[in-house]
């Protein structure tokens, strides 16, 4: 089967590999026809990551099942799916208390949790940036879709990842009807982080970034957007909110956050959120932050380089405000979205900016990694159903 293959920083092939195959009675195995580049797929990309060369890319996957095992009997071949990055077994620890993204079976390394298709340092299973893939106990991490499925990929394949990611984000701010909320970041999660909090009924949500495409984009589904190449995202809200700040907000950058001029600071958005959200305010944090950073002591300095970021812990103290961070338990929130979609009350494909076979996959890393201009989401079709430019 062909597979989109990491060779090392800034290089994707797509090349034959072996196929995916049946490997434990719970697995399945899926036909992939929509997989999406991740922004986390950059910070691999870029070798800003422990990803091993000769790997195959890709977390957020939806396809058809196309062989089951033999202990599985839930999932039928045939079947539409969307399927968690979080690859969990369901009846661990974790998983009874619904943390998916902290599975401690599917990860082989006892002093971690938590395992991802294609993924540093999630467990050893290939991406989903190819024709098969295999899916580790199907019946638990295979989320089925209904008839509209193969017309709505834009939209279904966006459960895989950062429709329930933007949506973490702000349960951990608790965003709530009628609240003031700032997202810091308007790529695709952070744009899904605004999206979700004006699903809930926020009353006013900012976006704040330096790319004009992107708050565009913001602007279009409702957001306030902040070009952070000309505004302090900070004044702007204190400004309209009596000087108080906002009621929540999320980070949707991660670790290799930077300013307009291109200088990285991973502290950069965690110190402007604390600076924005107001006394006893929530910051919900689902920006990537790793322990180790191959990159990191020249792009930013030796204690960056080592997951330690200095934020303003004494401004964030004073004023009372909770942080919650991490990877999202896509399960705890798949079905429910699935079924706003289904309902036509969401409709999280608007990010979407490309679609492309898989055979385009390194030109669509370059442009993406670059931040060209219009390039906000990728879908990659490995059926050869890639139509170029989409929601331009």
């Amino acid at each position: 089967m062909k597979a989109a293959v990491y060779e090392g920083p800034r290089t994707v092939t797509v090349k034959d590999v072996p196929d995916a195959k049946i490997e434990h009675p719970c697995d399945i195995i899926v036909k992939i026809t929509a997989t999406n580049i991740c922004g986390s797929d950059l910070h691999m990309y870029e070798g800003r990551t422990s990803f091993e060369s000769g790997r195959t890319l890709g977390h957020e996957n939806m396809g058809q099942v196309v062989e089951v095992g033999s202990a599985v009997r839930k999932v039928q071949v045939g079947e539409y799916v969307v399927l968690p990055f979080n690859i969990a077994c369901g009846f661990c620890k974790q998983c009874e208390r619904g943390l998916t993204n902290y599975c401690l079976t599917m990860q082989p390394e006892p002093a971690l949790a938590g395992a991802a298709y294609g993924f540093a340092d999630m467990g050893p299973y290939q991406g989903g940036q190819a024709e098969l893939l295999r899916v580790p106990y199907g019946d638990f991490n295979a989320l089925r879709l209904g008839e509209d499925a193969a017309e709505r990929q834009t939209d279904y394949a966006m459960l895989a990842d950062i429709f329930p990611t933007g949506y973490h984000a702000t349960e951990m701010a608790h965003v709530k009807p009628g609240d003031q909320t700032i997202v810091f970041g308007a790529g695709p999660v952070g744009l899904m982080a605004t999206y979700s909090a004006l699903l809930k009924g926020a009353g006013r949500v900012w976006t704040a970034d330096h790319r004009p495409d992107r708050l565009r984009k913001a602007e279009e589904i409702g957001a306030i957007p902040i070009n952070t190449a000309e505004q302090d995202p900070a004044e702007v809200v204190k400004e309209a909110t009596l000087g108080l700040g906002a009621d929540n907000g999320c980070e949707c950058v991660g670790y290799q956050a930077h300013d307009p001029q291109g200088h990285e600071d991973a502290s950069l958005t965690l110190n402007g959120l604390i600076d924005s959200v107001r006394f006893t305010g929530d910051i919900g944090v689902v920006g990537v932050f790793l322990p180790r950073d191959p990159g990191g002591t020249e792009a930013q300095g030796e204690l960056e380089a080592q997951g330690k970021v200095p934020i303003d812990f004494g401004t964030m103290w004073l004023k009372g405000q909770h942080m919650g961070t991490g990877q999202a338990p896509v399960k705890k929130y798949n079905r429910a979205l699935r079924d706003l979609i289904a309902g036509g009350k969401a409709k999280p494909g608007f990010v979407v900016s490309h679609e492309l076979s898989l055979d385009e996959a390194p030109t669509a890393y370059e442009h993406f990694d670059a931040r060209d201009e219009g390039w906000i989401k990728v879908v990659l079709h490995p059926d050869g159903h890639g139509n170029g430019d989409k929601h331009q």
